[in-house]
C-alpha cells in the first residue's frame, strides 16, 4: 500500500478494461467525488464466530454477475464497510470504494490466475514488482527480511489490496476470525484498507476526505480517477 508511493508495484497490476457486450442499455455512471455508496449493506454480527463475511453472501450473490466480482470478494468489501460503520461511524467509507481499489490493485484477487478461496485466502499469493527504484518505481529496501513478501532485497506489495510489508505491520488486522492478520486474505486486506483510508481521510463522505484518503493510499491522480470510475460504476450496479 502504498502511502506516498506514486507508482509502486500496483502500477504493474493496472489492466486494460475489456468491452463487455450486453443487450441492456448501458447505465449512466455518475460523476463526482466521492463515488456513491451502492447497495446498502445489512447489519451483521461481526463478532460472531467464524468468517463473519459469510453473513453477507446472500447480499452479495444477486450483484456478483453484474459487477464482475466474486461473491467471496464482494462479501469482503461489504463486511469491511459494515465493520467501519459500527466502529468508526464518522468515516462513512463505502464498499464501492474498497471494490474500486480491489479492482485496480488485483482484479479482486484474480490477477495472473490467482483466485479467492471461500475462506477469503487469495491463492497463489499476489506479489508486486520489486520496489527497486527503477523507472517510475519507488525504492524501498527490504523491511521484513523477505518473510512476508518473499524478497530479502527490496519490498514488494502484497495481496489483493497490495500492501507493502511496513504498512501491513502497522495497520494489518484479522477480519476473518482465524487469529492471523494475513495480507493475502481478502477479508483482512479489505478491512485493513478501510481502516487506513479512514485514518488518512477522516470523513470519506466528503470530496476532500475521499480524495485525501485515496491520495494517501497511492499518490497518483490517475490512480484516484481509475478507482473513482470503477467505484462509481459499482454504485449503480454495473462496471465500466
Amino acid at each position: 500500500m502504498i502511502s506516498r508511493i506514486c507508482v509502486l508495484a500496483t502500477a504493474s497490476l493496472l489492466l486494460a478494461l475489456t468491452a463487455c457486450g450486453s443487450s441492456e442499455p448501458k447505465r449512466e455512471i455518475p460523476e463526482g467525488i466521492p463515488p456513491g455508496p451502492g447497495t446498502e449493506v445489512p447489519l451483521i454480527d461481526f463478532n460472531a464466530p467464524g468468517r463473519t463475511a459469510d453473513l453477507l453472501l446472500a447480499w452479495a450473490e444477486p450483484q456478483t454477475d453484474a459487477l464482475g466480482i466474486s461473491v467471496t470478494a464482494l462479501a469482503s468489501y461489504g463486511h469491511a464497510a459494515a465493520i467501519m460503520t459500527e466502529t468508526d461511524a464518522d468515516c462513512g467509507i463505502a464498499w464501492t470504494t474498497l471494490a474500486g481499489i480491489g479492482y485496480i490493485e488485483s482484479r479482486h484477487g484474480t490477477y495472473q490466475g490467482s483466485s479467492v478461496q471461500p475462506d477469503g485466502l487469495v491463492a497463489p499469493p499476489i506479489r508486486g514488482i520489486p520496489l527497486d527504484g527503477g523507472p517510475g518505481v519507488a525504492e524501498i529496501p527490504d523491511t521484513d527480511g523477505g518473510v512476508m513478501d518473499g524478497d530479502a532485497e527490496f519490498d514488494r506489495a502484497m495481496g489483493p489490496m497490495q500492501f507493502i510489508p511496513e504498512t501491513w505491520k502497522k495497520w494489518g488486522v484479522d477480519a476473518n476470525g482465524d487469529g492471523i492478520a494475513d495480507p493475502d486474505n481478502i477479508d483482512d486486506a479489505a478491512l485493513t484498507a478501510a481502516r487506513y483510508l479512514c485514518a488518512r481521510g477522516g470523513d470519506l463522505r466528503t470530496a476532500q476526505g475521499w480524495e485525501t484518503a485515496l491520495m494517501a493510499y497511492n499518490l497518483s491522480g490517475q490512480y484516484l480517477r481509475d478507482v473513482r470510475d470503477r467505484a462509481a460504476a459499482y454504485s449503480v450496479g454495473t462496471r465500466p
